[in-house]
């Protein structure tokens, strides 16, 4: 696809509520003053990877160990539970080191984001399924290497880890001994090390990529600000109460968890401010349909046929378009549908007022968004079956076939 010209760079930021779009291609120019550390080198994102659990990575890929290695994890869940025996003791020596928190993570304010998540779950889910999740089909690296990876070949499956992560990143207790996400950003953090080394060797990822590794600092940093920073934008826009300590911590639980992905805190912007610039940088500029994306945007649109939704597939289209922007919706080739979209643009604000009790007139449609909403979480997060969420697996190879 050709490249987006200035103007529907900054078009496009001003409807998706980012500001500061800077021209696609442009160097790093985001100051550490603004990060969590304070300071830094100033060194490019772009160039920086996860080199100790990388290499431990590769080797573990290259000795045939990780089908044992992921046996192994497979019962390791809880913060607190004790390291699996069996694991290679590289890898056991690397996971005592990263398996906690950071010095500067603060309980309460993690607790706080827990139970802001907890008090605004349907709107949260609602923008990460249909907004940031379709956002990442356009973010042309993310969509290639997601499509050309093992997980591309069944986004039922990819998505419903996707959201594991999600989902124990936001659970009440979370970050704290008896939660869960510090495992989960753990095992995400070893799936991440696997496919930058397997991706290179797929020439399909290579022939069409622009990097000759994936899933840098930069890379992961684009995909918060799909997630942490764009949700945010969109609260605000659509006047959801959020008072600043509400923000403040939900930020915190965004700060944490990059860090704990390994993205070095010089580059964990430290405010709102701070992230909105970076923002601009580096994720509005960079915008543009594949078709990988498009595919994969398919391919999500699907999921939802498992259950039922009770709305038709036209909903979901302009569902999307209202949380992202109808030029996105062309991009991904998503078929209007005027009835819905009327329904949308005027029953979602009423759904909202009703439910942080502004209005005491419940809204014809409310039943509706609030059965959608429910139903949209069983597809995503569990395969539309209930239980557990899906187990997060180092991979072994690629697309089959690529």
């Amino acid at each position: 696809m050709s490249s987006l010209s200035r103007r529907k760079v900054l078009s496009l930021g001003a409807a998706l509520g980012l500001v500061g779009a800077a021209g696609a291609g442009d160097a790093w120019a985001w100051s550490p003053r603004g990060s969590v550390a304070g300071t830094g080198t100033g060194a490019d994102p772009e160039y920086v990877w996860d080199d100790e659990v990388d290499r431990l990575l590769v080797r573990l890929i290259e000795d045939g160990r990780v089908p044992a290695v992921n046996s192994a994890l497979a019962s390791w869940v809880n913060n607190d539970d004790p390291l699996p025996t069996g694991l290679p003791a590289d890898l056991a020596a690397w996971l005592r080191k990263a398996n906690r928190l950071p010095s500067w993570a603060d309980p309460a304010n993690l607790a706080r984001a827990a139970d802001f998540n907890r008090r605004k779950d349907s709107y949260l889910f609602m923008l990460y399924a249909l907004g940031s999740g379709l956002m990442s089909t356009v973010i042309p690296r993310e969509a290639r290497s997601v499509y050309w990876s093992a997980g591309g070949a069944d986004m039922k499956d990819r998505a419903a880890k996707t959201f594991t992560f999600g989902y124990d990143l936001a659970q009440l207790r979370g970050f704290e001994p008896s939660g869960q996400f510090v495992v989960t950003a753990n095992k995400t953090r070893l799936v991440h090390a696997a496919v930058r080394h397997l991706l290179p060797q797929s020439p399909h990822w290579s022939g069409g990529s622009d990097q000759e590794i994936p899933i840098s600092n930069a890379d992961i940093l684009v995909t918060f600000h799909s997630l942490g920073t764009y949700v945010r934008r969109k609260l605000l826009e659509w006047r959801v109460p959020f008072p600043d300590e509400d923000q403040e911590a939900f930020l915190h639980s965004w700060q944490v968890a990059l860090h704990l992905l390994g993205v070095r805190d010089e580059y964990i912007p430290r405010s709102w401010a701070a992230a909105e610039e970076q923002s601009g940088q580096v994720l509005t500029p960079v915008l543009a349909p594949t078709t990988e994306g498009v595919q994969l945007a398919e391919d999500l649109l699907g999921l939802p046929s498992q259950v039922d939704l009770g709305v038709s597939r036209g909903f979901l289209n302009e569902f999307v378009r209202y949380v992202l922007s109808d030029e996105i919706g062309d991009w991904l080739g998503l078929r209007r549908d005027p009835a819905s979209a009327a329904l949308i643009r005027t029953g979602w604000p009423a759904f909202i007022l009703f439910r942080e009790g502004l209005t005491p007139v419940a809204p014809a449609a409310f039943y509706l968004f609030d059965q959608f909403v429910r139903a949209l979480a069983m597809a995503f997060l569990n395969n539309g079956s209930s239980g557990t969420t899906t187990p997060i697996v180092i991979p072994t190879g690629n697309r089959p076939g690529s």
